[in-house]
């Protein structure tokens, strides 16, 4: 694979335009075996933290206002217009409207600084086959001073149909034990939860933001961002510092609706209230632990 082609931001890109022109291609978009993602990596030097954008972001997700330093996932939102620039580009061949967080790979090496300047990088690195149809790999890194401080992997899935056998496509890699977790919080999630996140990150897929858009995008009802189960897990689990979290969102969280968060040891999950279903699976580590 060539080196991609990178490209200078001066300011976050504009989110509106860029989904409006996301959901105007995505009819247009056919995804098919050996396409290529956009050879594009997107820099943005001299980011500086918004206080007002972090104590919404620290809200709606449980974090504690007013630390000294970031919540783990934030960086992911300081990312999200860049990697929403690359996936709205007629370059990248999978339709945004109905694109689904599947997983999310983060380190960070040390606690982060709200005061500290950032230089942030994100690409989209790879397409691979998927049992339900082709997910996109995104990379997000921040740096300080010239040096990396934290960085992610995520996945995104276009569901489609594929002639791929299911035995050749991409299968998840478990991340908990089998038996269920003890649980320690329940959670009643109200229908507002999407656009309450949606308006602290930025993040106004249709699939999050109201039933009959949901229902259009092939979900019965609104579902709940996959970065915020995570991040409320992350909130409630105490994770800062140094960290590894490994992180699967396994099945939507329908709203309105009821959760159940439960952890032990490095290990953490979400499920439904009532019944066994998992939503989300996870660990939270210390880089180079066992």
């Amino acid at each position: 694979m060539s080196a991609p082609r990178t490209v200078t931001l001066t300011s976050p890109p504009s989110l509106l335009p860029l989904m409006a022109r996301g959901a105007l291609l995505s009819p247009l978009k056919r995804p098919r075996p050996g396409a290529t993602p956009p050879a594009t990596r997107l820099v943005q030097p001299g980011l500086r933290i918004s206080q007002r954008h972090l104590a919404a972001y620290e809200r709606v997700c449980a974090f504690p206002t007013g630390r000294a330093e970031l919540p783990v996932t934030y960086p992911h939102v300081l990312g999200f217009p860049a990697a929403m620039r690359l996936m709205s580009e007629r370059a990248f061949p999978l339709p945004l409207l109905g694109l689904v967080h599947t997983s999310i790979d983060l380190t960070q090496h040390r606690d982060l600084s709200p005061a500290d300047p950032y230089e942030l990088a994100v690409r989209v690195t790879e397409l691979r086959p998927h049992r339900r149809g082709t997910e996109a790999v995104v990379s997000t890194e921040l740096r300080t001073a010239d040096e990396p401080v934290w960085q992610s992997t995520s996945t995104y899935l276009a569901r489609h149909r594929t002639a791929a056998p299911a035995a050749k496509a991409a299968a998840p890699a478990p991340v908990a034990p089998v038996a269920p977790l003890p649980a320690l919080a329940e959670w009643t999630l109200h229908g507002d939860l999407g656009r309450r996140y949606a308006a602290a990150s930025g993040d106004r897929n249709p699939i999050h933001l109201h039933p009959l858009t949901a229902r259009a995008l092939g979900f019965p009802r609104a579902i709940a961002h996959g970065m915020w189960t995570v991040a409320r897990c992350l909130a409630q689990y105490g994770a800062s510092g140094p960290v590894h979290v490994h992180a699967r969102f396994q099945a939507p969280v329908l709203l309105p609706g009821a959760v159940t968060y439960a952890a032990e040891g490095p290990a953490f999950e979400l499920r439904a209230a009532r019944g066994e279903r998992v939503h989300v699976r996870g660990e939270v580590r210390t880089p180079g632990a066992a």
